[in-house]
């Protein structure tokens, strides 16, 4: 199992960046699939989800209005479109695909990180 994910950079407050995790070696269907990021010095935080059967999503107070989780059955992705970027939002974002119908935070596949950085 592959999880790939791309997109990251740096981006000034304010503005947008849209992450995508392309998935391979695995039934992406049958999946939970979430974005999580680890800021230096912090602990890793699931940023949003969603679910394989409803579709249901997930995300934390902090990014409600700002982030949207997208996934793509047929192309085997998942995006995180990312706007009003924060400083606070700076982080490794990492995407992650589980077998059980909830959001989580113990996923049993991982892709590499990709780097998010806001600032002016």
């Amino acid at each position: 199992v592959q999880l790939q994910a791309s997109g990251g950079g740096l981006v000034q407050p304010g503005g947008s960046l849209r992450l995508s995790c392309a998935a391979s070696g695995l039934r992406f269907s049958l999946y939970t699939v979430g974005w999580f990021r680890q800021a230096p010095g912090k602990e890793r935080e699931l940023v949003a989800a969603i679910r394989y059967r409803t579709r249901t999503k997930y995300y934390i107070d902090s990014v409600k209005g700002r982030f949207t989780i997208s996934r793509d059955n047929a192309n085997s992705t998942v995006s995180l479109q990312m706007n009003n970027l924060k400083p606070e939002d700076t982080a490794a974002y990492y995407c992650a695909a589980d077998p059980r119908d909830r959001p989580g935070s113990e996923y049993e596949f991982w892709g590499q990180g990709t780097l998010v950085t806001v600032s002016s």
